[in-house]
């Protein structure tokens, strides 16, 4: 069904950014066999939901309607997907230092609008933010907060903190907020440890 999920995934939520987690849900992006985390709508509002991009009270919406409009929710997915591959091609060739294709700059200010309508001012703690928030009646919705986020990091000084990770075949993004900018993995435990590990075994 498409509202199931495909498995009892655990997303990893590294990347430091809504926008940078989405593009992180496909693992060993530099291997032969890279592996999709997002294979039905189910699998999108698990990821949301975890990331918190979308409320439990609106994902079960969400997943209702999908059930009821399955057409129109492999349409969402596949829309989700293009923007995921969009923003992690745009992503990356910003951390590698390069200028992002113009066509991926298009397709993201093509979600723009859609996404900015859905924003309001909220209040948080003792300031105010502008959040862009799912919406139970429109399967598409969960994309406007990590369309928002994508906007925010672009065009703030952190974008300069954008790295991929070291491992040859992860390749994952993240923002390195270390203060001497030296981070090289996108989880110590994982990617790290892996590259750790084969250094000792090369020595020995």
């Amino acid at each position: 069904m498409v509202t199931s999920r495909s498995d009892a995934y655990t997303f990893d939520l590294s990347g430091g950014r809504l926008c940078l987690d989405l593009a992180n849900t496909v693992s060993d992006r530099g291997s032969d066999h890279p592996v999709d985390h997002l294979r039905t709508y189910g699998d999108l509002i698990a990821w949301a939901r975890q990331a918190g991009a979308v409320a439990p009270v609106v994902a079960r919406a969400l997943l209702a309607e999908a059930a009821a409009r399955p057409e129109a929710a492999r349409h969402a997915l596949a829309t989700a997907l293009d923007a995921r591959e969009m923003l992690y091609r745009l992503f990356a060739a910003v951390a590698a230092g390069k200028r992002p294709r113009p066509e991926d700059l298009a397709v993201l200010n093509d979600h723009v609008p859609a996404a900015f309508a859905r924003a309001h001012v909220a209040a948080a703690n003792r300031t105010f933010i502008l959040k862009a928030d799912a919406a139970a009646d429109d399967l598409a919705s969960p994309l406007a907060p990590v369309i928002q986020s994508a906007v925010e990091l672009l065009t703030s000084a952190d974008v300069t903190r954008l790295r991929a990770c070291a491992a040859d075949t992860c390749e994952w993004l993240f923002l390195d907020t270390t203060k001497n900018r030296t981070r090289r993995w996108c989880d110590m435990k994982v990617c790290g440890n892996r590259a750790k590990l084969r250094r000792f075994r090369t020595r020995h």
